[in-house]
């Protein structure tokens, strides 16, 4: 066993194959920021209690595993929090109906409250057995009461697996051998922080992409977009990201790359005038490639052996590959103004419809096979649209439909075409485990109730994004999609509208807080949007929690879902602030609230500071935020926001400022601000404070 980083070892069994994740990273390991952490220096998992052995199928990977763990991480879960005692296969898919593993984003990464993670370095379909069996002659010395056995099928569906230590078992297939990568404490959140900071640290998005995204009808052409983008202004409906769908381009299955002039005639022009009005416009693709697109001839010899939708797969893996690709984007559309793109269709879509994808036998130029690619595809994917933004020096937020193990670098948010509100709740709380980020937009709503209950979850989430591709006008005029399209609105909209308005508005109030959680991601490796499991380890009463997280250190967030009137919300230790009213609630102890139509349950720890912004209708270059600062209770903590200039690359080399906000503890309801740092501009102006008690 070796350590290649501080709190990091390293195991290898075997000859590990030639493409795995780390050999196919792009990012460096953060060796100062790990150096940065305590740990007790040794591995957290004796290797004499690890085997691992070459089989028949593959290899196979043995851990202790302590009657008190519980099992957490695995990249995207929509169907489970807490994995304890479940099998769980690390293969990609767009449908994960099932609690089976299959997910957007599948990580071979988990992690413990004993207070430590494992990685397995493959981007094969492993499997991971969390003490779902015990070892062949376990159950002999037990007591007759203790063996006794199901008689019915009843008893059996309800069967617990016997209490005390078990084993995780980890079936990689195909493998000669692995690397396993184990991850030092002394606590779950900390091991997290360094596989995030061995992945490469977190993201930081620009300023603006933290705003309010919408995105148009798919069969939208020019005249719809410019009537939407002036009814957003007219209105003072708060939006910063502009998203064309797929009708953008000559061919979208597959993909042209290139403008349709037949709906969008001069849509250079049409750029300019967006621009103009303070919107960032993201525009959708996927990777397969179309005859007709001026990089199919370059990509033709660096591409699978099977074509999906009648367009080539490249192998984003060779360098050729990617420079196409990435010199394409940054040509047509980068230097062109361009601020993201959504990255579509990359997720295996083969389990439902069978010919969006290719097989798993498909033969790629690296030497990589279809299984491989599958897994590998969304980071690979999501490095070469990041290349151009590299090169043109400013950063992007942008969206994507697959990832996996070691991606937190990549300024990308997971997204799904699935709609199961409580299943998009459940992405936010399980992304933070595997340095993934996921966003529960808004893709269609029952009723106007729902509309506004599914807004409310996704200004709490890490991209505010509205995806209104099957409808003509904006949601709060119409939910039904039949009557939206053909401009028959609610007799209320106006209502509906303001309480939208007040939503985004709420949005842009919390970004100087939500930029500091991100950069406390670059920076430390801490998510931004976690499970409350990970701040309160010790706490039993989080081990379950599916549905409320953390965002950032000091708000916890509570959806309500539609047609519940009312809900349940376990609040950690200490003491708690209803965001909205200032009512303290006693830690430990689970509430029941009723919260009206407008408002989301959502709770600040007590003694904090929490800076909110006067809310902006844009996030326009060289913004100021101007700032109120909340305190809570008698005592509230310092707070650091992070300032720069919110675009660009300067910042990994100093360029910014730290901004300590500090209570003064004498009564006089009054606080303090103070700079320090390399950046010469000024992104946060200080107004006011209030005092909460």
């Amino acid at each position: 066993m070796d350590k290649i980083a501080n709190g990091v070892w390293r195991l290898r069994g075997g000859e590990p194959e030639r493409h795995t994740p780390v050999s196919l990273r792009e990012t460096e390991i953060r060796y100062e920021e790990l150096d940065r952490l305590d740990c007790p220096g040794v591995s957290p998992v004796p290797e004499s209690e690890i085997s691992i052995h070459h089989t028949a199928r593959g290899v196979k990977i043995e851990l202790p595993l302590r009657a008190e763990e519980q099992i957490y991480g695995f990249g995207l879960q929509l169907h489970r929090v807490n994995h304890t005692g479940r099998k769980k296969v690390m293969r990609v898919n767009s449908d994960p109906v099932t609690d089976t593993g299959d997910s957007h984003a599948p990580v071979p990464f988990y992690v413990s409250t004993g207070g430590y993670g494992v990685y397995i370095d493959t981007s094969r379909y492993a499997a991971f057995y969390c003490g779902t069996n015990l070892r062949k002659g376990a159950s002999e010395h037990k007591s007759a009461e203790q063996k006794e056995v199901a008689t019915s099928e009843i008893e059996l569906y309800g069967y617990q697996a016997a209490e005390g230590d078990r084993t995780m078992v980890i079936d990689v297939p195909a493998a000669q051998g692995i690397d396993i990568y184990l991850f030092e404490g002394p606590d779950l959140k900390t091991a997290v922080q360094r596989y995030n900071l061995f992945s490469g640290g977190g993201c930081l998005p620009p300023v603006w992409g933290l705003g309010v995204w919408y995105r148009a009808y798919s069969a939208a052409k020019r005249e719809d977009v410019m009537r939407l983008a002036g009814q957003f202004r007219e209105d003072r409906m708060p939006v910063d990201v502009f998203g064309f769908e797929p009708g953008w381009q000559t061919k979208a299955y597959s993909c042209s790359f290139v403008w349709d002039e037949g709906r969008f005639s001069g849509h250079e022009d049409m750029l300019k005038q967006l621009y103009g009005m303070n919107f960032r416009i993201n525009l959708w693709e996927h990777l397969f490639v179309h005859p007709t697109s001026p990089m199919y001839p370059e990509l033709l010899p660096h591409s699978g052996n099977y074509e999906v939708w009648e367009g080539l797969v490249p192998d984003l893996s060779v360098k050729e590959a990617k420079d196409v690709f990435a010199g394409h984007h940054l040509k047509e559309f980068v230097e062109k103004g361009i601020s993201g793109f959504k990255l579509d269709e990359c997720d295996s879509s083969d389990f439902v419809h069978s010919n969006w994808s290719f097989p798993d036998t498909t033969e790629f130029p690296s030497g990589m096979d279809g299984e491989q690619m599958h897994n590998q595809l969304g980071t690979l994917y999501q490095a070469a649209v990041q290349a151009p933004f590299e090169t043109a020096g400013r950063r992007t937020w942008s969206q994507v439909r697959a990832s996996g193990a070691l991606a937190s670098p990549y300024p990308f948010v997971l997204y799904s075409d699935l709609y199961d509100h409580e299943v998009f709740i459940r992405g936010v709380v399980n992304a933070g485990f595997s340095g993934l980020l996921w966003t529960p937009e808004v893709r269609q709503a029952e009723s106007a109730e729902d509309l506004i209950r599914r807004i409310q979850t996704t200004i709490f989430s890490p991209l505010a994004l509205l995806n209104c591709w099957r409808i003509l006008n904006p949601p709060w005029m119409q939910v039904d999609r039949e009557k939206n399209v053909k401009g028959e609105f609610l007799d209320n909209y106006e209502e509906v509208r303001d309480i939208c308005r007040k939503l985004f508005e709420t949005r842009m109030s919390l970004i100087p807080y939500l930029y500091a959680s991100f950069a406390s991601y670059y920076f430390d490796g801490i998510p931004p949007f976690r499970a409350l499991v990970m701040d309160y380890p010790d706490d039993p009463g989080t081990y379950g929690i599916e549905d409320a997280y953390m965002m950032g250190d000091r708000m916890l967030v509570a959806p309500l879902i539609t047609g519940r009137t009312m809900r349940s919300v376990y609040l950690p230790r200490g003491c708690w602030r209803d965001f909205w009213t200032g009512e303290l609630y006693e830690g430990g102890r689970t509430y029941t609230v009723e919260p009206e139509l407008d408002r989301i349950p959502v709770y600040v720890k007590e003694n904090s500071l929490l800076p909110l912004a006067k809310p902006m209708e844009f996030v326009a270059d060289n913004a100021v935020f101007e700032i109120t600062v909340k305190a809570y209770g008698n005592e509230p903590q310092d707070f650091e926001l992070f300032e720069d200039d919110g675009t660009s690359f300067a910042y990994r080399d100093g360029g910014f400022n730290r901004v300590r906000l500090s209570w003064q503890p004498n009564g006089d309801a009054a606080g303090s601000s103070s700079r320090s740092g390399a950046y010469e501009g000024t992104q946060y102006r200080i107004i006011g404070w209030e005092h909460i008690v």
